[in-house]
């Protein structure tokens, strides 16, 4: 309580500096309360409560009283409704959670901050709560974005959303999965004008394409490669150095870049590194080793053929100006040398470079490949200036090298024709021109040799130096033979000698990240668990600068100030104490001087500090992807970042257009998301992991820090196998197919849209069979293979692969642009009707009345239909015989009962049947007897004959037994006739004949009533032959009469 006491005097002259005297002595509790309630337990209090509102009636607020007014129109309430509604690390499980947040009770996890890139360049915690809203709901409504489109004049016109498609899905005209993607948006007046390359890895092809015609180019299809792999070339070896360790071999890399066109090279020894520009149908191969032996120049001999194990192409204009056209592509191979060769000429440049040309080389590492290669695209010369990392480069082992500088060609003669020799030793000149520099915590582990079998120490690597040494020619030729020494060996020397040998490790560069020295970069290794026995290590090295005499524990002091200054104005949050304490969070301000920051780089040590990301939840992993966000303003240094700076220099504010004060601007605790970095990982589980990699590096280099993840999110899919970060939401894409969006700040735990669906169970099934096999899942044509997305986080726009097609998304913002409006969205007409607007065509209520009416009138007709139906069923199933309350099991015992009963029936009727047939066999003598006069039976009669049989008989069955026709006895037989009759066969079967009767199925009767019958058969016979004859007389009869 005694933390909660202010003096009163000072609580009074607040209330009066706002409020008045009059209002401030009104509020003022009585003398006795007033030790004991301060003014900023009041404003924590409505702070609280006005952070439960939705923004819309958090504005309505201020509009109450003054009161209200001063609490809304500060950041503090929207800081808090924000924390509020972006639940961030709150949506961790309470296992992990508890790893994350401090323990100081619910309301300091409440006001825990929030850590992102904002999406407006003078953004507030106001504006970014209220358009980050309403752009998630407009991407979970997914309108189609408007699309402007120009007409034969040259005016531009705006086509309507209901003309035009959210989502666009063509074939890239690729045989193999699509896996590599890169865009160029448009911005500004051409903010529609997107253009994609896309190229698939497994072929070595590429393509162009507009989504706004679904046309795919036809750029690269003229020019048809034949590229070899690894497991071609060398079968039965393994990949990645392992198992004899004899040879290095990859899955063939490539990178694409729409201004400038695609790089691919072959991952096996002697493998060809290939270039194609935009602007050429046809490409070529670059220029690979030479045999040429100088080490008074240090130039190496090589003895083998390399293996190119990854390549870089330029995606903006940045480097390769800066640069002077010198580093346009970069190539790493398996003898740890790196390559950089020139995209072309430029009309503003003085020198002329072809297009390929190799224009510098360094040894590295030698023996170890280069697998991975990072470059800031976005690097200025304002970067250069401040000598910040440009080109980051990571080895087998683990090592990480980085550049800040640029090589420069040394001054040739225009008269000296190049060729190839000529421009290899000029390489090697132009490498020796800069130097890259190695991370120190990042040098390789000796395994540990107590017995001294090994011949050198496995902690040493030498590698070429630079003019900046100032080495004499022997000290040269030194290091050139302990180079070829170490790229003679092969990677099974180096597994042996080493440890962390691992090829398929992934690198990740913030280059944006500052501190108040200058420097800040972090460079992320990421172990991905791939291989037997390893586990996922993911590791963050933070760029620092110490200036000499500069005390690092003061340093360290002045970089963790409070959020909230001693002369903020009133309303106040509290202290930084009673909020959460999470160390992974960023506290240090912009308050260094301009002086301090150019004072000389001799008095400057620079240092690498070390902090390891932890998983969080998921265990035993593996890692498949990764991604960084690359939105526009998460890729900006502090001193371009337009709320820092305010030199005039940003293209996006100044400091007269700036709303907030220029006490504000220093501070980056006013800034909304603290210049937050989200970086994301995908599993081979389904698993996304996201963390904010600008964390606060450790205070000291000796110990390690710690980085928890903010998120994790459990997908559908089997398997991540692409991922694209922005700063509102998150694309991943799986092995099955399914495309979907997610908010990184957990403000739903659900997807906000899915972009596309997964594919059928039986494709699922088959992909989970192939990946069980020896061989593997092999080219997947269902995976989402890449996924690129707009820069710009306000333009709800980006594609995905999937196999071989591309899907392409452009979502309406036109809800994040109006902040209040009660107009009534306009209906669209029925499906069918030409009539455009209204939905009813009557007046008033009439027309709803009847549309009421009609859908009671369905309704009803609905249900006598269900009606009928069941009473159907029930009719012929008996469903309702027990009543409706009848379970399943009372339905299966009455119908077992039912069975028993018909079972005894038909023993019955089986028992009367067989005493029957007893009794026919007493009178078979009898009925034999008469058997002859009985003409056989007749199978195939004509009906119309069958029919007069069956009515005379019914007629002499009741006719008196005194008429005689003169017939014969009844000994006689049918064949006693003097005309023979034959029967014309029927063509259908009369409907009306009965079935035969089954013998003995009557009881028989006395021997005369058996005559009496067989007479009358006789007779009906007669009858029958008579009508037959006097139909044949008239022409009538159908029976044909023959002798």
């Amino acid at each position: 309580m005694d933390s909660m006491k202010v003096n009163s005097l000072q609580t009074s002259y607040l209330l009066e500096e706002v409020w008045g005297i009059g209002r401030a002595r009104k509020m003022l509790p009585s003398p006795m309360l007033r030790p004991l309630v301060t003014w900023k337990d009041v404003c924590r209090t409505f702070l609280m409560i006005l952070s439960h509102l939705p923004p819309q009636s958090l504005s309505d607020v201020s509009l109450v009283s003054h009161m209200f007014h001063t609490l809304v129109t500060t950041p503090h309430a929207w800081r808090i409704g924000f924390s509020r509604f972006f639940k961030g690390s709150r949506a961790l499980p309470v296992s992990d959670k508890d790893k994350v947040d401090s323990d100081d009770g619910l309301d300091a996890l409440r006001s825990e901050r929030r850590f992102f890139a904002r999406l407006t360049p003078l953004a507030s915690w106001r504006s970014e709560y209220i358009i980050r809203i309403r752009l998630l709901h407009s991407l979970a409504r997914g309108k189609p974005a408007e699309i402007e489109m120009q007409d034969g004049h040259g005016s531009s016109r705006v086509s309507g959303s209901h003309n035009a498609n959210a989502q666009v899905t063509y074939s890239s005209n690729l045989i193999t999965t699509v896996n590599h993607l890169h865009a160029t948006f448009g911005s500004g007046l051409n903010n529609n004008l997107s253009r994609f390359i896309h190229g698939a890895d497994e072929t070595g092809s590429a393509s162009l394409s507009d989504p706004r015609d679904k046309r795919v180019n036809k750029w690269g299809f003229a020019d048809v490669q034949g590229f070899s792999n690894f497991t071609e070339q060398f079968p039965g070896d393994a990949r990645y150095g392992l198992d004899a360790g004899n040879v290095v071999g990859v899955p063939n890399s490539m990178d694409v870049s729409h201004p400038y066109g695609l790089v691919y090279a072959e991952g096996y020894p002697g493998g060809i590194v290939y270039f194609r520009a935009v602007e050429e149908k046809r490409g070529r191969n670059l220029a690979l080793l030479l045999d040429v032996s100088l080490p008074e120049l240090g130039i190496p001999q090589l003895n083998g053929l390399e293996t190119i194990c990854s390549v870089w192409i330029a995606k903006a204009s940045n480097i390769p100006d800066i640069s002077g056209g010198l580093v346009g592509i970069l190539t790493g191979s398996s003898h740890g040398i790196v390559s950089s060769y020139s995209l072309g000429t430029s009309s503003l440049r003085e020198r002329r470079l072809e297009r390929g040309e190799l224009t510098a080389r360094w040894v590295l590492s030698p023996g170890v490949p280069i697998i991975a290669i990072t470059i800031d695209d976005c690097f200025s010369l304002k970067r250069r200036a401040d000598h910040r990392v440009w080109a980051v480069v990571l080895n087998a082992l683990g090592e990480v090298f980085h550049l800040t500088d640029f090589p420069v060609r040394p001054a040739i003669s225009r008269a000296i024709r190049l060729d190839e020799r000529r421009l290899e030793c000029l390489a090697w000149e132009t490498g020796r021109t800069v130097c890259w520099a190695n991370l120190e915590p990042t040098r390789r582990t000796a395994r540990p040799d107590p017995y001294h079998e090994f011949n050198v120490d496995g902690s040493y690597s030498p590698r070429t130096s630079w003019n900046g040494m100032n080495l004499n020619k022997a000290q040269i030729i030194a290091e050139t033979r302990d180079i070829e020494m170490f790229i003679r060996q092969k990677p099974e020397y180096f597994r042996q000698i080493c440890e962390n040998w691992d090829m398929r490790q992934r690198l990740e560069v913030d280059f944006a990240s500052s501190d108040e020295n200058g420097a800040g970069e972090g460079v992320i290794v990421i172990g991905c668990g791939l291989e037997e026995g390893q586990s996922v290590t993911i590791r963050k090295f933070t760029r620092c600068k110490i200036f000499d005499g500069q005390d690092d524990e003061l340093a360290n002091v002045r970089g963790s100030q409070c959020l909230i200054e001693p002369n903020d104005p009133v309303p106040v949050l509290p202290p930084v104490d009673h909020m959460s304490t999470n160390t992974d969070q960023p506290t240090w301000s912009f308050k260094r001087s301009t002086k301090d920051v150019q004072s000389s780089e001799a008095n400057v040590i620079e240092e690498w500090r070390t902090a390891e990301l932890q998983l969080g939840g998921p265990k035993s992993v593996q890692i498949a992807t990764s991604a960084l966000d690359l939105s526009t303003f998460a890729l900006l240094t502090a001193s371009e970042d337009p709320l820092l700076s305010m030199t005039g220099s940003s293209a996006a504010s100044s400091p007269y257009s700036s709303p907030m004060e220029q006490t504000h601007l220093v501070n980056s605790a006013d800034i909304p998301g603290q210049r937050g970095r989200l970086m994301a990982v995908g599993t081979k589980t389904g698993t996304i992991i996201i963390w904010n990699i600008r964390a606060t590096a450790p205070r000291n280099s000796g110990s390690d820090g710690i980085i928890n993840p903010i998120r994790l999110i459990y997908t559908d899919s089997p398997e991540i196998c692409s991922l694209a970060l922005s700063a509102l939401y998150l694309v991943h894409g799986g092995t099955d197919g399914l495309v979907q969006a997610w908010d990184p700040l957990a403000s739903t735990m659900e997807p906000i849209r899915t972009l596309n669906s997964r594919a059928s169970s039986r494709a699922r099934s088959r992909l989970m069979q192939s990946e069980a096999s020896a061989r593997g899942a092999g080219i997947n044509l269902f995976a989402a293979g890449a996924v690129c997305l707009d820069p710009d986080p306000t333009v709800l726009r980006g594609m995905v692969s999937l196999g071989t097609h591309l899907r392409y998304w452009s979502y309406s913002t036109s809800a994040a642009d109006q902040f209040k409006g009660n107009k009534r969205r306009r209906r669209r007409s029925e499906r069918g009707n030409n009539q455009g607007g209204e939905r009813f065509m009557g007046t008033r209520r009439g027309a709803l009345k009847e549309l009421i009416t009609d859908e009671k009138f369905e309704l009803e007709r609905e249900r006598k239909n269900r009606r009928k139906e069941q009473q159907r069923l029930a009719g012929r199933f008996g469903l309702d015989l027990l009543g409706p309350e009848a379970n399943d099991d009372e339905l299966l015992a009455y119908a077992t009962l039912l069975s028993k009963e018909a079972a005894v029936k038909d023993a019955q009727r089986r028992e009367s049947e067989s005493s029957i047939s007893g009794d026919n066999e007493s009178s078979g003598e009898i009925v034999s007897n008469h058997a002859d006069s009985v003409p056989p039976p007749i199978h195939d009669n004509d009906a119309d004959m069958a029919e007069a049989i069956r009515q005379s008989l019914e007629e002499v069955q009741y006719a008196p037994k005194v008429i005689d026709f003169g017939a014969p006895s009844a000994t006689s037989t049918v064949t006693d006739h003097a005309y023979p009759i034959r029967y014309a066969k029927s063509k259908r079967k009369s409907p009306s004949a009965s079935p035969p009767q089954k013998r003995g199925s009557r009881r028989a009767g006395s021997g005369p009533d058996i005559a009496a019958k067989a007479d009358d058969l006789e007779l009906a016979l007669r009858l029958s032959l008579e009508e037959g004859e006097e139909g044949a007389t008239n022409g009538r009869g159908k029976a044909k009469v023959g002798k």
